[in-house]
């Protein structure tokens, strides 16, 4: 990858791949630093992927980039776990589909949310969302039908209480 198609990777993916980690980290300075690191990495491997392959790369680093600093939090304090625990009832002030959208998609698994977001917010067909995950086409095929079933029952649920 030349340097003129490196430039075209940040025009072409900066957004997207920010807008999949956000949806993910849900925190902005988070989602900043993923993107961030997954470019450098991008970079520093420039010479070694090709631009057509570049789209698929990049959202793979920050994949992985984000499941790291997951896991590394993790090790360091389970309060995320007790927190979830102590919640009270969701909050039944939405103000839109959009948040409707959101809550419900908060409430999935962390894979089950990364595989749905791929494949039906950013387009990426089963295999590839294989690649980028490190699950098998038919994993990825179950997990989607299963945060597809989730989401359902939550947004009928959400719609007879609205």
């Amino acid at each position: 990858m030349t340097v003129k198609e490196y430039n075209q990777c940040v025009e072409l993916y900066s957004d997207r791949v920010f807008r999949f980690i956000y949806k993910e980290a849900r925190d902005r300075d988070d989602a900043n630093d993923v993107v961030q690191n997954a470019f450098e990495v991008l970079w520093r491997n420039h010479e070694k992927v090709e631009f057509e392959k570049s789209r698929s790369y990049l959202f793979t680093v920050a994949y992985h980039n984000f499941i790291d600093g997951i896991r590394k939090m993790k090790r360091i304090t389970r309060m995320e776990e007790h927190h979830e625990d102590l919640q009270e009832a969701p909050d039944r002030s939405y103000k839109g589909i959009k948040e409707v959208v959101d809550q419900a998609l908060s409430k999935l698994p962390e894979i089950q949310k990364t595989v749905v977001m791929l494949r039906d917010y950013e387009g990426y067909d089963y295999e590839e969302i294989g690649k980028i995950t490190g699950l098998s086409e038919s994993q990825v095929k179950v997990y989607i039908f299963r945060a597809r079933q989730t989401l359902k029952e939550f947004l009928v649920g959400v719609e007879k209480v609205i």
